[in-house]
């Protein structure tokens, strides 16, 4: 615990649906929805204007739609996000060396170890200046909180939202806590608040209260001790600045039930390559190749091979993945692919032999999958493949110029022509094989119109 507030929370607002809302002038203070689309696809980000019905993150899109009808829905654009995250951390990093990442959207930052700060009123000049730098370099807010620990900065912070700063003065924690709710404590979530609820604790001073020994009892010794820690306020927690990562991975939900194998294994070559994608992109390697399989009863399955050394060849962790497939029963069908892998290295060994060696055991099947995957998804020279559009995503037109899909279907495809500068834009419709229809690049927030 620090006598300064001098750890720094920053939480981004409502990211995903502010970055959306930003870039499509139409959208501003309108309720908007970003998460998968699909039966089974969850809400990731809720604007406020949406939260006000009641949506909320990793809410089931369904029952999203269901509270908000007349919301804007919308695919997320992770790289988009990414690029306006990388702004934010860049902007942290100048405040001090120690910068802690937790996700695209929120991190904590010792203002002691940058020198920026080492009381209460410079840490709130540099919280205040933080805030101007954001909206200033992405177009968008951020809550930040200020106190002498990790919890009570991230506890801050969210008292803070939207827009806003609190700063929470060192020895005031316990002041602070006591009349809250146990679900504010780090670790506390639904199953564990009922717990304590039926033994009669509903509020912080109530863990302060019942003691280490009785928290241990009913949560274990390790839960319990750090949980009475807690309702201490006490969190001596530094910011870490590096988080060494243990694997890499990516999957896939999918809407309907997948039984074709080899649609499966296309899409298992499809997240193996966007899996060395990741992994290039964090400067790692690794050793174990790793597939992840949920089944249409629910019951998931994993398999791993692990290499004769490090790799980030995107050939290998295919190949390697499609041997795991090859050891899965798929009979009933898939609901869930993931690729990833482990036993990560910042560096790469050039195992010729072994990479040779695992092509060379795939090689075979391969062949086979990849010519049964072009007769099986290759159309008739009459029925071209319609392109798919997915809302939300950036759009150019030969002549309209930038836009962003509103919807598609029946052969149709609307666009909104609008940019982040712009007035609100016109709506206009299209074939959605229109050649003068392509993909476009997302547009800077900043610094356009």
């Amino acid at each position: 615990m620090r006598a300064a507030p001098t750890i720094l929370h920053l939480d981004m607002d409502a990211f995903f649906a502010a970055a959306e809302q930003a870039a499509k002038p139409s959208l501003r203070g309108k309720p908007v929805v970003v998460g998968g689309l699909g039966p089974r696809g969850v809400v990731a980000t809720a604007s406020y204007e949406a939260r006000r019905f009641g949506v909320h993150s990793a809410m089931p899109m369904g029952q999203a739609r269901r509270l908000a009808p007349n919301a804007a829905y919308l695919v997320p654009r992770f790289a988009f996000y990414r690029s306006i995250s990388e702004q934010v951390m860049e902007l942290l990093g100048r405040l001090s060396p120690l910068v802690e990442p937790l996700s695209l959207d929120e991190a904590f930052v010792d203002l002691e170890a940058g020198k920026v700060a080492d009381d209460s009123a410079s840490a709130r000049v540099a919280g205040e200046r933080l805030r101007v730098d954001i909206l200033a370099t992405t177009g968008l807010t951020g809550s930040v909180g200020l106190a002498g620990s990790k919890m009570i900065a991230k506890i801050a912070s969210e008292e803070a939202k939207p827009d806003g700063l609190v700063l929470i003065e060192p020895g005031t924690e316990r002041e602070l806590l006591g009349p809250r709710s146990v679900r504010i404590l780090p670790g506390v979530g639904p199953a564990t608040g009922e717990h304590l609820r039926r033994a009669g604790m509903t509020t912080v001073s109530d863990l302060a209260e019942a003691g280490e020994d009785e928290l241990v009892r009913l949560l274990g010794r390790a839960h319990g001790a750090s949980l009475y820690r807690m309702a201490q306020g006490y969190d001596d927690r530094p910011v870490v600045a590096e988080r060494d990562a243990k694997s890499v991975s990516v999957e896939d939900t999918f809407d309907v039930d997948l039984h074709d194998r080899v649609r499966i294994r296309t899409e298992v070559e499809r997240l193996a390559e966007r899996c060395v994608g990741r992994l290039r992109a964090s400067g790692h390697s690794g050793r174990t190749i790793v597939l992840k399989v949920r089944r249409y009863d629910f019951s998931t399955l994993t398999r791993s091979e692990t290499l004769r050394g490090p790799t980030d060849d995107p050939g290998v962790v295919r190949e390697a993945a499609g041997r795991l497939l090859d050891a899965v029963d798929t009979t009933g069908g898939v609901r869930l692919l993931g690729v990833g892998v482990s036993g990560l290295a910042d560096y790469t060994q050039e195992d010729l032999f072994a990479q040779a060696e695992a092509r060379d055991a795939a090689a075979s099947v391969a062949d086979v999958a990849a010519a049964e995957a072009v007769d099986a998804v290759e159309p008739a020279a009459d029925e071209p493949m319609e392109r798919h559009w997915a809302p939300g995503h950036d759009v150019r037109h030969a002549v309209y110029g930038a836009g962003w899909v509103q919807g598609s279907g029946v052969g149709r495809v609307t666009v909104r022509f609008e940019e982040p500068g712009s007035e609100p834009g016109r709506v206009r419709t299209f074939a959605v094989d229109d050649p003068d229809l392509v993909p476009g690049e997302a547009l800077p927030l900043v610094g356009r119109g």
